[in-house]
């Protein structure tokens, strides 16, 4: 069962519609602001997320990553708009064994603009 959630989810993920709405992108971070921040290279209960477009998993400097994570970016795995819109629809299937608690947003439409939104931010 597992393995066809996977499946079904790497199928879904395509780059974000072009249409997408990077300002409720940032509305809908709100709901992720408890754990992470996208403004500061500042660690919360997740990673910074400032910066994630292009960046390798599990490489934020202070974060303690689980081993899922840290065997993916050493894997080669960047987050690109594909490889996040996949992780943030099923993250426990995407990479078991990682430690975000969040079980996934639901709604393509909102994943597509938090990554247009995370393509919109400053670089570091």
């Amino acid at each position: 069962m597992r393995s066809i959630i996977v499946a079904a989810t790497l199928a879904a993920a395509t780059l974000p519609a072009a249409s997408a709405d990077a300002e409720n992108g940032a509305r809908f971070f709100n709901r992720c602001k408890a754990c992470h921040v996208a403004d500061a290279a500042t660690n919360k209960v997740g990673p910074s997320l400032f910066g994630v477009m292009g960046r390798k998993a599990g490489s934020v400097e202070g974060f303690q990553y689980s081993a899922a994570m840290k065997a993916k970016g050493a894997e080669g795995l960047v987050w690109d708009a594909a490889s996040l819109k996949s992780y943030l629809m099923a993250p426990r299937e995407f990479i078991p064994g990682n430690k975000m608690a969040f079980g996934g947003v639901q709604n393509e439409t909102d994943v597509d603009d938090l990554i247009a939104w995370f393509e919109s931010l400053p670089k570091p």
